[in-house]
Formats: C-alpha cells, structure tokens, sequence
C-alpha cells in the first residue's frame, strides 16, 4: 500500500489524509494510516479505527 492512500470513516465520512496527519491528536504529517496506533479512533465522530474504508 502506499503511503500517500486516503482512508475515509465510513460513520461519518471524514477522511484520513497521510500528507496532513492528525495534528491535533498527536498525529504528525506524513504518518500512513496503517502506522497509526490501533487506538486511534476519527477525530470527528470518534469511531475505531477499523471502521475506515480505502478511498
């Protein structure tokens, strides 16, 4: 999979953009979603991370 893939909660449709990160929770740019810590959940609706699709 590559670094730069978007990954899109399928609860609230936010999506998880690699380049941007999640800044405001502790998330820096750059950090493919398959890095993220597995109890990351989405910023907005707070959902698990294994709700996310592959856009």
């Amino acid at each position: 999979m590559s670094e730069n893939e978007k990954w899109v909660c399928t609860s609230c449709g936010y999506v998880y953009d690699p380049a941007t990160g999640d800044p405001d929770h502790g998330i820096p740019p750059g950090s493919p979603f398959e890095k993220l810590p597995e109890t990351w959940q989405c910023p907005i609706c707070y959902a698990a991370k294994d709700v996310f699709d592959l856009l």
